[in-house]
């Protein structure tokens, strides 16, 4: 049994890494008061899954602290340190940990953010310190308002950077070292978000709201999963992935996509196509990539070309970038497609004749 320390008990750290590692020591902090005291007087925090996919469970740690209250001790024997916050807070939690831990402290941060390991680094402001970061795939909601209860879906890893670490890393069940983090963040973008493009972008054009709706519209899960299958094997190709492990990786995200329990908008997934549209984000970078490998690139192009034809009032910043722009320079300058290559011509023609599926 390991000693882990969680700091952030908001919903992916009790509801996500609590269960995860619920076979183990567990150590909470946060800086909200209530919630550390509700948490203390309820002891364990249940959790369900969605659907029903896997048995209710009942998680249990040893002490919750907020940082008012915290016993100094509470690092020195821990094995490793989560810190599952939001990108605004890093900052003060650092501020907090440099008062507490030793150089030799394991630190993997569970935040999607912006290099949230040097965010965190810069405010601890010790000499060697090591921090990896990690990536969060599991939804989490709460069961109800004043409860520490958790609605859950199934993931069953954190997968973090091995490479952050000089010595050992953390050897636990439930956390997955990944060396070339990098390449994993690629890997990453190019099936999870690159197939909530697909789904929410062609989603929009049939006339969906609801997000499971869309991903389970049997035209789009064909195009869904013939896309899959294609971005598979140029992952693997490119970055040296296990086949049989790259096919569980995008079953995961597949599994997500299309759970009817999960709630979720088209809205939400398709906001802001100006940023999901450049040269190094979801829907450009993994499409060339299946032209490197002389794959069928088909499935992004018509997903790049509902990008360009999604056009709800709310958007207004895209909206306006397409008024003064046009679809041309839409693809040139903010996509970075040669105008003279075909790619741009076959998504350039879907656009304009409003003609995708």
């Amino acid at each position: 049994m390991s000693k882990i320390v969680i700091i952030g008990a908001g919903k992916t750290g009790r509801g996500f890494l609590a269960r995860l590692l619920k076979d183990n020591e567990i150590v909470f902090i946060d800086k909200n008061k209530d919630l550390i005291d509700m948490m203390k007087k309820e002891g364990k925090i249940d959790i369900d899954f969605f659907g029903n996919k896997k048995p209710h469970i009942s998680v249990s740690f040893s002490a919750a602290y907020t940082w008012d209250d915290i016993d100094a001790k509470v690092f020195g024997d821990a094995d490793v340190i989560l810190v599952s916050v939001g990108g605004t807070n890093l900052s003060d939690v650092g501020s907090q940990l440099k008062k507490y831990i030793n150089a030799d402290a394991k630190i993997i941060v569970c935040e999607n953010a912006s290099s949230p390991a040097k965010k965190l680094g810069d405010a601890i402001g010790m000499e060697g310190i090591e921090i990896a970061e990690s990536t969060v795939f599991c939804t989490t909601i709460e069961k109800e308002k004043g409860s520490i209860a958790i609605n859950s879906e199934w993931y069953p890893y954190l997968q973090f950077d091995k490479d952050a670490f000089k010595g050992e890393c953390p050897q636990i069940d439930g956390l997955k070292p990944v060396e070339n983090f990098g390449g994993f963040l690629d890997r990453k973008l190019y099936t999870y978000n690159s197939a909530s493009c697909i789904i929410a972008y062609l989603g929009a054009l049939k006339g969906y709201a609801v997000y499971s709706d869309a991903a389970n519209d049997e035209e789009i899960l064909a195009l869904l999963d013939k896309n899959y299958e294609i971005i598979n094997k140029c992952i693997c190709k490119e970055y040296g992935y296990e086949e049989n492990d790259q096919k569980e990786f995008a079953l995961l995200s597949r599994d997500k996509f299309t759970d009817t329990t999960l709630v979720d908008t088209v809205v939400r997934n398709a906001r802001e196509p100006q940023r999901k549209i450049t040269f190094t984000e979801r829907i450009v970078a993994p499409m060339l990539l299946e032209e490197k490998y002389g794959m069928d690139s088909s499935v992004l192009e018509k997903t790049l070309a509902a990008a360009l034809l999604y056009t709800p009032e709310e958007e207004t910043e895209w909206n306006k970038i397409l008024a003064e722009k046009g679809y041309f320079a839409v693809l040139t300058d903010i996509c970075g497609l040669d105008e003279h290559s075909d790619i741009f011509k076959r998504v350039l023609k879907m656009a304009e004749e409003k003609n995708i599926l």
